[in-house]
């Protein structure tokens, strides 16, 4: 059990009135930007409020909640939950429906584990849209290239700020979070990697500090890309530096994902980015369903990583085999799940869970079934195909690099689902983006077509 200081609930309930400064100081973009980001990093972890009735306010919540009111208040300023296309709406409605189906089927106690009440269908549809709320705010205000480009500044920014403690826990081990806030967030034995440390910092895990770095990474390869001959050398030395950032974060599959990502931004033109981010989500949506068939060669994927690391093999063995055993209990309730209260997992005699769940993808199967998971994953796939749609055309205008450059990052984000859970409301923030300049896109075209068809002159019929 966490036992923080003053000064970690300090800066959570201070958080609203520093959203409120960065509104009045800051355009609407800039300011959802730093207040979503900004929250993430350095807010204390697992700390939250526990009001009766409303979701928990932590790191992840307050942030976007927070933004939401004082643009309602202060800016006048509305936010629609409902996207343009029909596709869009469909998957919100099952979104916010799939709780109440989960809830209705799930009243049974299981062993020492209470049934669920029509409170918690409540609860989690609030904790939902909570969740999303960065998505349709960033869907508002940062839809435009330019707001896209701001946005991938601010995370080279926040990377290279970040990489101060960074360096810091790498050598002197994870302790940042205890020397300001009085408490360590995770089992400190997972931080030990290769002889040393990595990196934790104000995060829930080493993990999500090695895909920030990621992400900041990738951001500033676009700019690499894109930047003015001039300012090449800076923006290179910026790149190999948040590169070492990467490095010390000692994991290897953000790692991999970089060593596929960066040639893409680097070399490859935005619509095979594009493609190329839309075949990872097509693999994302698919993999749970191949995994149920017993499609994905699992043995032959530990063997390879055998051959490179056992500690590593060892690791993925493990993972699968609790995977395959919270799919075989998922499948006894497969449209909508189990529910929450650890229902999802097997129990043992004293009912403690005798598993553990660390994929994006079989957490939400198990408590929300297929139904929440296509839901989910499919509100999250929605930008990438709606990019693609409008970038893949022939006739369509040529896509901005710092869409393509985000559409990779996002893409990814959702790609690493599968083996972890690394959804954050930055993720949320980038897939808002995206949606809004794809719907942008889309209603250019139409307006195009529109005014095409207008100039051109009527059919003589003879």
């Amino acid at each position: 059990m966490i036992q923080p200081n003053l000064f970690a609930f300090v800066m959570l309930l201070s958080w609203p009135l520093v959203v409120w400064q960065l509104y009045s100081r800051l355009d609407a973009g800039r300011a959802l930007i730093w207040t979503v980001l900004g929250g993430y990093l350095i807010l204390p972890p697992l700390l939250k409020f526990d009001f009766p009735v409303v979701p928990d306010l932590d790191k992840d919540t307050l942030p976007a909640v927070s933004a939401l009111v004082i643009t309602a208040l202060k800016l006048r300023e509305r936010l629609s939950f409902w996207p343009e296309g029909r596709l869009g709406r469909l998957l919100v409605v099952m979104f916010c429906a799939s709780p109440f189906f989960t809830v209705l089927t799930n009243t049974d106690a299981v062993g020492p584990l209470p049934g669920m009440r029509l409170y918690d269908s409540a609860a989690a549809v609030a904790n939902q849209a909570i969740f999303a709320l960065p998505m349709f705010l960033a869907r508002r205000d940062l839809a435009t290239p330019q707001a896209m480009r701001t946005l991938l500044a601010a995370l080279v920014a926040a990377g290279l700020a970040y990489s101060l403690p960074m360096l810091i826990e790498a050598r002197l081990s994870p302790q940042v979070n205890v020397w300001v806030y009085g408490y360590f967030q995770h089992d400190f034995f997972q931080t030990i990697r290769f002889g040393g440390y990595r990196p934790v910092v104000f995060l829930p895990h080493g993990l999500w500090v090695a895909f920030f770095a990621l992400m900041c990474l990738a951001a500033s390869a676009v700019f690499l890309r894109e930047g003015p001959a001039e300012r090449r050398p800076r923006q290179l030395a910026v790149f190999l530096w948040l590169g070492l950032m990467l490095y010390i974060c000692k994991s290897f599959g953000p790692a991999a994902y970089a060593l596929v990502m960066l040639p893409l931004i680097l070399f490859a033109s935005t619509r095979l980015q594009i493609a190329v981010a839309a075949a990872a989500v097509a693999l994302v949506l698919a993999y749970p369903l191949l995994r149920g068939l017993h499609l994905v060669p699992l043995d032959a994927i530990v063997d390879f990583f055998r051959s490179l690391s056992p500690d590593r093999a060892w690791s993925l063995e493990f993972r699968f085999r609790n995977e395959e055993a919270l799919l075989a209990r998922a499948s006894e309730r497969p449209l909508f799940g189990w529910g929450g209260y650890a229902r999802n997992f097997l129990h043992d005699a004293a009912g403690q869970p005798t598993g553990i769940a660390d994929g994006g993808w079989i957490i939400q199967i198990g408590i929300y079934g297929w139904l929440g998971y296509l839901a989910e994953f499919g509100l999250l796939a929605l930008p990438i195909w709606l990019l693609a749609r409008e970038g893949l055309r022939r006739d369509g205008p040529p896509l901005s690099p710092y869409a393509a450059g985000l559409a990779l990052i996002f893409a990814f984000n959702l790609l690493d689902l599968l083996p972890n859970f690394t959804l954050v409301p930055v993720s949320w923030m980038i897939g808002g983006a995206l949606l809004g300049h794809a719907e942008a896109l889309q209603r250019a075209r139409a307006a195009g077509t529109q005014a095409a068809a207008r100039a051109r002159p009527p059919r003589t019929v003879i």
